[in-house]
């Protein structure tokens, strides 16, 4: 027995950090580069921050673009509605393709295939084309889904919140580092001898080159477990091969999923929104010189620096306390004061006054996507991606449907805009009061007396002949680790139970 016991404890995996059940870090060490879980933190943000300088290294550049090609305000508008709205069914569709071939073969494949239409937006010539290639290059930003997909994956659920926070914030820090990088290399270009009219477009290759290599990154350095790749798991029989129809079936049938996808559309739908326009509104309204209004809208994605990491980080604190009701209390809080100062940005008028409130604006509306993604995981484990999937795409529509109605054309003020998007924040966070896990409660409701299990929850997933087969063994240990989600309080009223 000595001998047998000697042999499985050498046979196990050895990681650099302490790991769970599951063999998902149990720990987050941001400075660390240890295989497989802080490399495959480091590759998935730098490549999700690569395809969002991408998708919006447009915007800082409008006052020239819009010059050169004779573009009219509804054409721009158009073309933001277009770099956002490509993304809505690409999350859906990646969110299915992580959970059926992992996240490493799932990022990089749609980072090849979109890299190709930033190159192609150096030859825009009118509208139309310069719409085309913001709409498909906007396919890229579904490669955060892939990111929380992989995050989720790799870290225990002590700290998922903190990964998922921090690997989409630094992702997110594109949108505010693109307002920076386009104006200089533009200006760079320029001064070694191109016509402003020629550097814009010559710009678009260094993006393009930069996601392509992290592309490759991804693929070779990356791993899509703790234990290995998806493909070589499948093959031994240590990972189910679940089907498609079913894994997509659960996930589009958990009303927790809708909500997530609609409240995500008003925290992470608003900064698309803001990427877009912010820029442009800075330089019309204040007369303020393209480089000095790019440094102004920088400010507000700069900020994911910090921001959308503390909505992880404080998302799996208050857990720690107050468990998953914890989570859906501070997520709604923070975002409806999201809204209240989107709501004030609208208002005021002085040059100064409008920096502030829009940094603080952007870090509450921020770290709401990064407390939402500290739920997310736990909605369902065997459509992980999917919810993940549908949650991201909603924070695309969001932002679709905004800029539809407040930012495109001369319907309404860029002001007035500002103001009616942040009323509707307000409005569309609400549903968050409708989320009620029955083993964990929801914001104003304790847990219900029938099923008070995190094994009832996640094996619901599963069906007779399937358990029979053992392909309910991962949400099985999924929702032993998950217990940590009943907060204190819970915890020491259920220990005898459970026991």
């Amino acid at each position: 027995m000595e001998v047998e016991s000697a042999t499985v404890e050498s046979q196990a995996p050895k990681f650099s950090l302490p790991v769970d059940s599951e063999h998902k870090a149990t720990e987050f060490r941001l400075f660390s580069v240890a295989a497989p879980h802080m490399r495959a933190f480091h590759l998935s943000w730098t490549s999700f921050f690569c395809c969002f300088v991408s998708s919006f290294a447009a915007a800082p550049l409008l006052p020239i673009i819009r010059d050169n090609l004779n573009l009219t305000a509804t054409d721009i508008g158009n073309a933001g509605i277009a770099s956002v709205s490509g993304a809505v069914f690409a999350r859906l569709a990646m969110g299915t393709a992580c959970d059926l071939f992992g996240p490493r073969l799932a990022s990089a494949s749609l980072i090849l295939l979109t890299a190709p239409a930033v190159y192609l937006t150096s030859i825009a010539s009118s509208a139309l084309s310069f719409l085309l290639v913001r709409f498909f290059t906007g396919f890229s930003l579904a490669t955060f889904v892939s990111t929380q997909f992989w995050m989720s994956s790799m870290f225990s659920t002590r700290v998922v919140g903190t990964a998922n926070g921090v690997s989409g914030g630094w992702g997110n820090l594109g949108g505010g580092a693109t307002q920076l990088i386009m104006p200089l290399v533009c200006a760079l270009i320029v001064d070694i001898g191109a016509v402003q009219f020629t550097a814009w477009r010559i710009a678009f290759f260094i993006p393009a080159l930069f996601q392509m290599l992290s592309a490759f990154a991804v693929l070779t350095l990356g791993q899509d477990l703790p234990d290995g790749n998806f493909k070589k798991l499948q093959k031994s029989g240590d990972k189910e091969t679940d089907k498609f129809s079913k894994v997509f079936y659960r996930g589009i049938t958990n009303y927790r999923g809708w909500i997530l996808a609609l409240t995500y559309g008003y925290c992470f739908g608003v900064e698309l929104t803001i990427d877009n326009i912010i820029a442009e509104y800075f330089y019309d309204r204040f007369n303020l010189k393209l480089h000095t209004a790019g440094i102004v809208a920088a400010s507000s994605g700069l900020a994911n620096l910090f921001s959308r990491p503390a909505g992880g980080i404080i998302s799996d604190a208050v857990a720690k306390r107050f468990g998953m009701r914890g989570r859906l209390w501070v997520l709604w809080v923070v975002q409806t004061l999201g809204g209240v100062f989107c709501i004030i940005l609208g208002r005021v008028n002085s040059l100064s006054a409008s920096i502030v409130v829009l940094i603080v604006f952007s870090v509450f509306v921020q770290t709401a996507c990064g407390l939402t993604f500290g739920v997310v995981p736990f909605v369902s484990r065997r459509s992980l991606g999917v919810i993940s999937g549908m949650t991201g795409g909603g924070g695309n529509v969001g932002a679709v449907i905004t800029q539809l109605i407040f930012f495109r054309g001369s319907k309404y003020s860029k002001q007035a805009g500002i103001t009616l998007m942040g009323i509707m924040i307000i409005c569309c966070t609400l549903p968050i009061m409708l989320i009620y896990f029955p083993q964990w409660g929801g914001m104003f409701c304790g847990p219900s007396q029938k099923i008070s299990s995190e094994e009832d929850y996640y094996l619901s997933e599963w069906n007779s002949q399937e358990k029979e087969k053992g392909l309910h063994q991962g949400s099985l240990k999924f929702a032993e680790n998950c217990r940590t989600e009943r907060g204190r309080g819970f915890n020491s009223a259920t220990a005898i139970s459970d026991k």
